[in-house]
């Protein structure tokens, strides 16, 4: 999660959203906080795309597809990659369970093995694995994560990863909210990470303090602001949505270089921050 991206899939308001007329329609049913501005999201997307270019070689864009709807500019959900191919995931709102077969067809364009897919009553959401390391992952088991997906996720990693760590997730403000394991930690180097701990099972925070790992608190305010949800670029050069000031600090201060885009539209409204965003293809 932490690694130089040199490649990264994002998916563009113009392709997700589409349209003014298209988000008034709806952002309800997908459970907006209310209803983006799309003229300002096209403003916001490019300030995020602009951070991205200067800093990753390579950028891709999902195209639009009619399986999809507005969540679709979340393009982590559906896709995990591994080195020995993808995992298409099967995400447990069922309003974005086209957005896998649209990440597929795409890869097969672009020549990006399918390693395999969560079927049948599995669900997984990519927000919900973390890769800790190489050979661990983090697996959220919550509203959008189910044990048959994480079961089926096991079988897949087998032989890629030593350690698979099953973190449940809380209630919460319940199974219409977005609450997913990257929605308290990100993790920004090896040995650092942004997280709620008001959130987290008291396991995997006391686990995570054994291996070494510095913990970045994010405050209440900035908790309900996206600001836990960080994207690493490389090794503490991170983006974040603007209006966290406290979590920018405390980065700067852990050493991290911090870049900001405003996020309003594309971040809060949807309830999805600059890893939500993207999907990187390929890091070092």
């Amino acid at each position: 999660m932490y690694g130089a991206v040199e490649s990264i899939m994002i998916k563009h308001p113009k392709d997700s959203f589409i349209s003014q007329e298209h988000l008034n329609r709806h952002w309800r049913e997908y459970n907006y906080v209310t209803c983006p501005d799309y003229g300002e999201a096209l403003r916001e997307y490019e300030q995020f795309e602009a951070i991205l270019k200067q800093h990753v070689p390579d950028v891709r864009y999902l195209p639009a597809d009619e399986r999809t709807g507005i969540d679709s500019i979340y393009a982590h959900d559906s896709v995990k990659i591994t080195h020995k191919g993808a995992i298409l995931l099967h995400p447990g709102k069922k309003l974005r369970q086209g957005e896998p077969k649209a990440v597929r067809d795409y890869f097969q364009s672009i020549g990006i093995p399918i390693l395999g897919e969560i079927q049948g009553e599995g669900l997984v959401e990519g927000g919900d694995v973390v890769w800790m390391d190489e050979r661990t992952v983090a697996v959220a088991r919550g509203y959008r994560t189910n044990d048959e997906g994480i079961r089926q996720f096991k079988e897949l990693t087998a032989g890629i990863v030593d350690e698979c760590i099953v973190v449940p997730l809380p209630h919460g403000n319940g199974p219409d909210e977005c609450l997913h394991l990257m929605s308290i930690i990100s993790f920004v180097d090896k040995d650092l990470a942004v997280v709620y701990s008001k959130l987290m099972p008291v396991f995997f925070r006391e686990l995570l303090i054994q291996r070494g790992v510095q913990l970045i608190e994010v405050p209440d305010d900035e908790y309900d602001n996206l600001g836990c949800n960080v994207l690493a670029l490389a090794p503490r050069k991170v983006v974040v949505s603007a209006g966290n000031p406290v979590t920018k600090r405390l980065l700067e201060e852990a050493g991290a270089e911090v870049y900001e885009y405003k996020g309003t539209e594309i971040t809060y409204k949807g309830t999805g921050g600059p890893t939500c965003l993207t999907a990187p293809l390929a890091r070092r």
